[in-house]
């Protein structure tokens, strides 16, 4: 069964950084497709960064300080957060999928397998 755990989030100060891991436990699975979304509490979840072979995608409100990267065995997706601030505030989730539907870089619908969320707090 394809699982995505991730890790790395926590509480930090406005301006600061972090980075998140994601690790795919399935190792006959490889993803072509990696996704990271978030959820502000009460709101919507919505799409930060996606990776697609060579490709990027950003939501506007993170371009220039977040970098999505993927190791080259396909089995970990990374989110590197600078410059950041109370607005990043949610829960995170990892996203993976292969040879899926595809409705956009950065639609929920794309995507087939989800972690659990990890908890990233910024302090003003």
């Amino acid at each position: 069964q394809v699982q995505l755990v991730e890790s790395g989030g926590g509480s930090v100060q406005a301006g600061g950084s972090l980075r998140l891991s994601c690790t795919l436990s399935e190792y006959t699975y490889t993803v072509d497709y990696w996704g990271w979304f978030r959820q502000p509490p009460g709101k919507e979840r919505e799409g930060v960064a996606a990776i697609r072979g060579t490709s990027t995608y950003y939501a506007d409100s993170v371009k220039g300080r977040f970098t999505i990267s993927r190791d080259k065995a396909a089995k970990m997706a990374f989110l590197e957060m600078n410059g950041l601030n109370t607005e990043d505030t949610a829960t995170y989730f990892c996203a993976a999928a292969t040879a899926y539907r595809y409705y956009g870089p950065l639609d929920r619908r794309s995507f087939k397998y989800w972690g659990q969320g990890t908890q990233v707090t910024v302090s003003s």
